[in-house]
């Protein structure tokens, strides 16, 4: 094998043996604290997977919980000396696969590295490291007149690291963007324990190529994050919401259309389908009108948000909304927001397993995109939910499925396939926003090719040479 396809020299060290194990948590005992190195079986086997299925995940051999950076410089200086894989993980709420454990490796959870470093509203930026939660930091910001806009569904528990390492999106993208246009700069322990910052914290900056970019997304496999520099924004009004009902989903993709056309900048352009309204209204019995095709979110937080949802309400009505509602107040609007927010926990809710797709495809494909899913459903007779930040043209649709039925659990998984497949054929991308870990490997690299493929593992073979660093994901 050559030198560029490293990863397996991780592999073969961790085929191997309780004596490399021994070795591996004495030499992590000399430099960290006992409560820090978690070896019980029972215990570390709760680290080994996050929330994808059909992702295989290994036994890590130990779980370290570092506090500091010292901490994880001297994980992975161990962990080069030894050879031994190193997996690194947020809170675990990913869907691809990213954050699964290898046989023998180092899980590295950095969940007690939770500190707000600095909040500066001159600068307006945010020092962090990478286990604060999304929503403790948003909080933390607003309480000083700013705002920090990624907020993935999962806000609630996922970890700016994890933010980081999957350039996660969320429902505000539309008009704020994603998580890699708000990292400014990053400290980062490489594989040989090395400490690297890139990037900046000022509000422009071109010093050299941008290797802050280029750990955004790279799901722990160059470095590990110990730090974050994240730009903010003013705080903005409180948003208010309009609801939708569309007889079709093909209807409120032409709305969504007409939308965008029209110049409108929503906060917030969200598309629930039939089959995932129901299932919201089932796990929370919120009322979400159950007769509609598909409802579609739009939301302002402009000075005069009520005439921006008027504008946006008559190109609903164009495009054959059969109701178009407008709520009354904040509380009424984030009553229509946690509906949305509830739909991927909902969906699950349905047969007990699911499979959630992240395909993006450019905005004026997005109708297509959906009639394409029905028919997948259709044809492998499944429940398939939409729910999609249409304003991005970044939809999940959500394979249901009995996991302890064979049969329908392998239609579950072409169907996935299919759909995949389907976004390429529109000019789509495999993942928006949950990145590609173990589940989407094939996919990535069908979609940049070969070359770009090669480029990829050759960038992944400078910073990490032996190849240990979250081995078998992305390629």
């Amino acid at each position: 094998m050559s030198r560029i396809e490293a990863p397996q020299d991780a592999a073969d060290a961790a085929d191997g043996a309780p004596a490399v194990a021994s070795a591996l948590v004495e030499r992590l005992l000399a430099g960290l604290p006992g409560e820090a190195v978690l070896t019980d079986p029972d215990v570390t086997a709760s680290y080994a997977n996050d929330m994808a299925s059909f992702c295989p995940s290994g036994v890590p051999a130990v779980v370290v919980l570092p506090r500091t950076v010292e901490d994880v410089q001297h994980v992975m200086r161990t962990a080069t000396e030894l050879r031994v894989p190193v997996v690194p993980q947020g809170a675990r709420t990913g869907l691809s696969g990213a954050a699964n454990a290898t046989d023998g490796c180092v899980v590295l959870s950095l969940t007690r590295m939770d500190r707000i470093l600095e909040i500066n509203p001159v600068d307006r930026v945010a020092v962090v490291e990478p286990g604060v939660v999304n929503a403790t930091l948003s909080r933390a910001v607003n309480e000083h007149g700013l705002y920090y806009p990624p907020d993935p569904s999962s806000w609630e528990m996922c970890t700016i690291g994890g933010n980081i390492g999957t350039a996660s999106g969320g429902l505000c993208c539309v008009k704020y963007g994603v998580t890699a246009e708000y990292v400014l700069g990053l400290d980062v322990v490489l594989a040989d324990g090395r400490l690297m910052s890139t990037g900046r914290r000022t509000a422009k900056g071109v010093a050299g190529y941008d290797l802050t970019r280029l750990f955004v997304g790279s799901e722990g496999s160059l470095g590990i994050v110990v730090r974050a520099v994240l730009a903010l924004r003013p705080k903005p009004p409180e948003q208010l919401v309009l609801a939708a009902e569309f007889a079709s989903a093909s209807a409120a993709c032409d709305a969504v259309c007409r939308i965008m056309e029209g110049g409108h900048v929503p906060s917030l352009l969200e598309l629930m389908d039939r089959t995932t309204v129901k299932a919201v209204n089932d796990l929370a019995h919120m009322g979400l009108p159950e007769t509609t095709e598909a409802l579609l979110l739009a939301a302002f937080d402009t000075t005069d948000p009520a005439a921006d949802l008027g504008a946006v309400g008559a190109l609903c009505e164009a495009a054959g909304a059969t109701q178009v509602v407008p709520a009354d107040d904040v509380a009424e609007s984030e009553l229509l927001l946690q509906a949305r927010r509830l739909s991927l926990t909902a969906l699950e809710a349905v047969k007990g397993t699911t499979m959630i797709d992240d395909v993006c495809v450019p905005r004026s494909r997005l109708g297509d995109m959906l009639e394409g899913i029905e028919r997948v459903a259709a044809k492998y007779d499944l429940t398939i939910g939409v729910c999609a930040h249409a304003g991005d043209g970044n939809t999940h649709p959500t394979v249901c499925f009995d996991a302890r039925d064979p049969d329908e659990s392998r239609r579950a998984r072409e169907s996935f396939d299919e759909i995949m497949a389907l976004g390429l054929e529109l000019g789509g991308t495999i993942t928006g926003e949950h990145g590609v870990g173990v589940l989407k490997k094939e996919w990535l690299a069908r979609e940049i090719g070969p070359v770009g493929l090669e480029m990829q593992r050759a960038v992944k073979h400078v910073f990490d040479p032996l190849g240990i660093l979250n081995p078998g994901k992305l390629f």
